[in-house]
């Protein structure tokens, strides 16, 4: 078995528990980097969200020509503002804008893109070409480079499985469903021995790491409270999660999670509706709570899909498409629009053609916010100007 292959075995953990073989022992104390200064939080929404009618064109009449089944009522629209505006279900979303603490990134995309969800989600956690493929995910790599050692709470991972954005070879994060439950104390045993096998080295150091990593949790939320009320929803508890843990010092750097559904091929204007109103109050509750203990300025939240869908409709719903905006919350971000509003006439097979290379939006979170050359790992794009 490959390190690849041990670290994704002992770095997931189910309903919160660690799960262990009675060899994997842990080989000793090691002593994090204190992480301090911002951090970076992202939401994944998986299946390809529909950009157009999240943050729609209502002043191109071409919008209600593409879809006259799922085209929102400009009476409907929320925000209106140069010919753009956001779905009914996003109405906070419009009050975070008017606070100035969002900004939204217009047709965010790649060259050549790929209209598969895995390859394409693949393209965006590795911030590879579309030809290349990649085994470390972008921020593995900056984690890789930027922590001496293991350190198994620079980035937190909360989910059902692991997200490969955060893979490198070492392990610095750590994947949960509930930090509730999250309890390993005493069922390690540690030994600073060592056994001449580097592989099974490798997986003690993991394991003596999670262990260590979980006291640290348990700890910032012991540390921390909510007195923020949050929807009743799955994506509103991981949030309320990230924010008790960064009000209780856990000193992560990132933090991910994601939110499922977005596949809109059919019945699409009542999904979309209920997914973008579960959004919108989980990420207004998750901001209020930010905002009130005076921690947005250190926080960047960036929501993102892996594509949009196509401009047509298919009858009930839009099929996989291509570029669509990313929203940015906090961070001191300048609250502005960047880029022109989709140009639904010079169109790529259907589809929007990008203006924005997502890995310019690496680029300037790496930089202004975690203090990081992007060119170290790779990343050769510019900037995107405008953002902080």
């Amino acid at each position: 078995m490959n390190r690849r292959n041990f670290l994704s075995l002992t770095g997931t953990f189910t309903g919160g528990l660690l799960v262990l073989p009675d060899f994997l022992y842990a080989f000793g104390k090691q002593n994090n980097q204190e992480i301090t200064g911002n951090c970076l939080v992202f939401i994944q929404l998986n299946g390809g969200n529909d950009g157009l009618n999240t943050f729609i064109p209502y002043g191109n009449a071409l919008y209600y020509q593409s879809r006259p089944n799922i085209g929102i009522p400009e009476n409907q629209i929320v925000g209106k503002y140069q010919g753009m505006g956001f779905h009914p279900a996003f109405k906070d979303f419009e009050k975070i804008r008017q606070n100035g603490d969002l900004s939204i990134l217009q047709n965010v995309g790649y060259p050549n893109p790929n209209r598969s969800h895995f390859r394409s989600i693949e393209i965006w956690q590795t911030a590879s070409a579309s030809n290349e493929y990649l085994t470390q995910g972008w921020l593995g790599k900056y984690l890789d480079l930027q922590c001496a050692e293991s350190d198994p709470i620079a980035a937190l991972n909360i989910d059902r499985i692991d997200n490969p954005a955060l893979k490198g070879n070492e392990p610095h994060f750590i994947t949960v469903k509930d930090p509730d439950k999250l309890k390993t104390k005493g069922q390690i045993q540690s030994t600073t021995e060592l056994s001449g096998n580097p592989q099974l080295d490798f997986v003690r150091k993991i394991a003596n790491s999670i262990e260590e990593g979980s006291e640290e949790i348990q700890n910032a939320l012991a540390n921390s409270t909510s007195n923020t009320e949050y929807p009743k929803t799955p994506l509103a508890k991981n949030l309320q999660w990230i924010s008790r843990l960064i009000k209780g010092n856990l000193n992560s750097k990132i933090y991910y999670t994601s939110q499922s559904g977005f596949d809109t091929h059919d019945n699409q204007l009542n999904i979309h509706q209920n997914k973008l109103s579960e959004l919108n109050d989980a990420i207004f509750s998750f901001y209020k709570d930010l905002k009130n203990a005076q921690l947005l300025d250190k926080v960047t939240l960036v929501i993102f899909s892996e594509f949009g869908r196509r401009v047509n409709d298919n009858g009930n719903g839009t099929d996989h498409g291509t570029a669509a905006p990313i929203f940015v919350i906090g961070g001191k971000n300048k609250g502005s629009i960047i880029g022109k509003n989709p140009n639904l006439i010079d169109l790529d097979e259907g589809d929007l053609k990008y203006e924005i290379d997502f890995r310019s939006v690496y680029a300037s979170l790496l930089e202004n916010k975690l203090n990081f050359n992007p060119k170290l790992m790779g990343i050769q794009h510019e900037i995107l100007n405008g953002l902080f």
